[in-house]
């Protein structure tokens, strides 16, 4: 890993107020070191960082997923109710799920339009909308 994305990693960090312990700056530098969105599982991330050489188990890597989630640094997308994919991009947008591949991308924002929604139930407000459509090749 450059010192280019472990400042980078620790930027980011410091933007949510979150220590930045090693373990942590060493995943942020892996999500956002080189500038680019990141859509990744807890397992892939895992490997990214063995990869890397960093000796970190996949319930720190869950755990700290969950905190970057928590500080608002990613948005967790669920696929299937059972598969949790993280991204770094914060903006409302789709995205599609290839079925083929298990991968998930951005879709483009501006070719999506909701026309209305329905009204959240008595005592709440809607947090968000995840749309996620599911593609595959032919």
């Amino acid at each position: 890993m450059t010192e280019n994305a472990l400042a980078r990693g620790a930027g980011w960090l410091a933007r949510a107020d979150l220590r930045p312990t090693r373990q942590r700056v060493s995943l942020a530098a892996l999500l956002v070191g080189d500038g680019e969105n990141r859509h990744v599982t807890a397992e892939s991330l895992h490997a990214a960082s063995r990869a890397a050489g960093e000796a970190v188990s996949l319930a720190t890597v869950y755990n700290t997923l969950r905190a970057f989630c928590e500080a608002g640094l990613m948005q967790e997308v669920t696929v299937d109710g059972t598969k949790s994919y993280f991204d770094t991009r914060m903006d409302d947008h789709p995205h599609f799920y290839w079925e083929d591949t298990g991968v998930l991308t951005d879709a483009p924002a501006d070719q999506l339009e909701i026309v209305g929604m329905p009204d959240a139930p008595e005592g709440t407000e809607i947090s968000r909308v995840d749309v996620v459509i599911r593609v595959r090749r032919v």
